[in-house]
């Protein structure tokens, strides 16, 4: 069998083989994904969520009035290109729902915010934090939160149930 052959042969052998992988990776399941509403009190419900690298963070909005989700680094205070999304309001339930989705392929903190109804602030001790917009009336915290992206299991469990519903019912406000 000359060179050129037992190269073909390889490569083809190969190409099978890489092939036969792809097929295997892209037949595990989906990773569901966690929810994240907003309504009316102008602040993320789940405000605190865990999630696995590669599965869906979907920003939920059963509120009236648009919200953005702008992702941010506390010790720069830089906002980030990728994690930076906007949903329009919902009249209200029988309305379609508007969301953002994003993932996170590495392990991480990603912390995020409204630039509707909070605006980042440094704090005395160098670190940047969202504040409550001064024009935004009757609510009092800033509209912010936290995805930990982990495989850490025990973290994994602890996400509130609400994150694994859509729509949550009787939650519509504005």
């Amino acid at each position: 069998m000359s060179a050129i052959r037992r190269s073909a042969a390889f490569l083809s052998g190969s190409l099978t083989l890489l092939a036969l992988g792809c097929a295997s990776a892209s037949a595990r399941p989906a990773l569901p994904p966690v929810y994240v509403h907003m309504n009316g009190a102008n602040e993320f419900l789940e405000n605190v969520v865990v999630v696995r690298p590669g599965q869906p963070v979907v920003f939920v909005d059963e509120d009236t009035g648009p919200h953005t989700i702008v992702g941010y680094n506390p010790v720069n205070g830089k906002t980030s290109q990728r994690f930076n999304g906007a949903v329009q309001g919902t009249p209200g339930p029988g309305h379609p729902v508007h969301t953002y989705s994003i993932s996170f392929t590495h392990p991480g903190l990603k912390y995020y915010y409204c630039s509707v109804h909070a605006e980042l602030a440094m704090e005395p001790g160098g670190l940047t934090v969202p504040k409550k917009r001064p024009t935004v009336h009757g609510f009092g915290d800033p509209m912010d939160g936290l995805i930990i992206v982990t495989t850490d299991s025990r973290l994994l469990a602890d996400n509130p149930p609400t994150s694994k519903q859509r729509i949550l019912p009787h939650y519509f406000g504005g």
